[in-house]
């Protein structure tokens, strides 16, 4: 009976945590189509191939040593052929002692769900650096950012090692349910450091400083991208859970869909309200970037919130966005789609409230978290895009920047009908 119970939990776990995973991958879609929509008409061709060969790139990488370097395990590969004695190991360990309820899934659907999570954190990177940064080069990066900075990161965080042997995270008090900080802060770090080397589009601000708008190409198709994201989040939230197939989990798993969704909510119509009092009028751009400034808010901690507390801290979030966004302007820190305030500002707003509804985590815990991971990658991230920037460049000629990436880049146009 007990290895029975054992398979048929074996079997739910290990399908929830597909099917979350394809959700989240489902996230690459919705990351393509948000930055295309953001972009203008003659960059769109790059966009889309960057986010499906980074998607593609993070999938190699993080298989050939990014999974061994996050846990400390063989290769992902060498490690599948042991996948079949940890299961007979486990249902021994059931027979004898009993069947304890701990989430038990294959080895493969866990680095499943991880390696989308790594694609996800390497397509923070794509919108903020869009329209100006060759394609080779980011790429390049991606392979050192999907292989290496995020996974020794993940190590410190997720995988319980200590940073560079010196500290404990864990013992501090930190807590990052499905990585408000591990992944959104850290694609915005890597973000930050590579936009800062680059400069801002041609024509983005004036010789007296003045901001001038660049209006993205297709709106319709950047906020599907945003609902798709929206539904993706409920894998991203929902699949960290871990488990399904018991009653305390299956709660937690609604738990979470649930708060995942008020706070999205709540981000939506904070940022809908604050851009109706700064503008005078609904600003599109600034409702789908909160929505998302509240998904990554609560991705720190959907399970301890209630659902009124979710949608009230998704709400300060989308007002957190806007002002973020706004104030990065007057910086001259040129982010098309706003992926460093969404990711990175919210991403750290969303690790500082978690101790508010977990009294697990410590605001100490979460401070030094949150410097470890944005230090970390953002000066690791700096190295490498300069030594990129000294090999082979990073910015496109001022003629491809004008003419437009896809041309320069891809030899080929989105929209070839417009063309005269």
């Amino acid at each position: 009976m007990q290895n029975q119970i054992f398979e048929l939990q074996y079997a739910l776990d290990t399908f929830y945590f597909l099917m979350c995973g394809a959700l989240v991958m489902w996230m690459a879609a919705g990351f393509t189509m948000l930055e295309a929509g953001l972009v203008r008409s003659k960059n769109t061709v790059e966009i889309l191939t960057k986010n499906i060969a980074l998607f593609a790139t993070a999938c190699i990488m993080y298989m050939i040593c990014g999974y061994a370097i996050m846990y400390d395990g063989n290769l992902f590969l060498s490690g599948i052929a042991g996948t079949e004695s940890l299961v007979t190991d486990a249902l021994a360990a059931s027979a004898e002692n009993g069947f304890n309820g701990d989430a038990v899934y294959s080895s493969a659907s866990d680095f499943f769900f991880q390696v989308v999570f790594v694609a996800t954190c390497m397509s923070i990177v794509s919108g903020a650096v869009a329209e100006r940064m060759k394609l080779w080069s980011f790429l390049l990066f991606a392979v050192v950012m999907t292989g290496v900075i995020y996974p020794l990161e993940g190590s410190w965080t997720w995988g319980g090692k200590e940073v560079f042997g010196l500290y404990s995270l864990g013992d501090l008090g930190f807590s990052d349910f499905a990585g408000s900080g591990i992944v959104h802060l850290a694609g915005a770090a890597a973000a930050l450091s590579g936009v800062l080397l680059l400069g801002a589009r041609l024509g983005k601000y004036g010789s007296k400083g003045e901001i001038r708008a660049i209006p993205g190409a297709n709106l319709p198709m950047a906020a599907l991208g945003t609902l798709i994201l929206w539904m993706g989040w409920f894998g991203f939230n929902g699949g960290s859970v871990l488990k399904l197939g018991d009653i305390a989990s299956a709660n937690s798993v609604a738990i979470v869909f649930l708060n995942t969704n008020a706070a999205a909510a709540g981000g939506a119509i904070g940022a809908l309200l604050i851009g109706r009092l700064i503008f005078g009028k609904a600003d599109l751009t600034m409702l789908l970037n909160g929505a998302l400034a509240g998904l990554v808010a609560i991705t720190a901690e959907p399970l301890t919130p209630s659902a009124l507390q979710a949608t009230l801290f998704g709400m300060t979030a989308g007002v957190i966005v806007v002002l973020s966004i706004l104030l990065l302007d007057k910086m001259k820190i040129d982010d098309p789609v706003g992926a460093i305030s969404v990711h990175g500002v919210v991403g750290l707003f969303g690790l500082l409230i978690v101790p508010l509804t977990n009294p697990a985590a410590s605001l100490v815990g979460q401070l030094a978290g949150a410097a470890t991971i944005f230090i970390w990658v953002f000066v690791s991230s700096l190295i490498v895009w300069s030594i990129i920037k000294l090999v082979i460049g990073l910015r496109l000629s001022e003629e491809e920047e004008y003419q437009g990436a896809d041309i320069a880049e891809c030899g080929m146009e989105a929209y070839p009908e417009f063309i005269r």
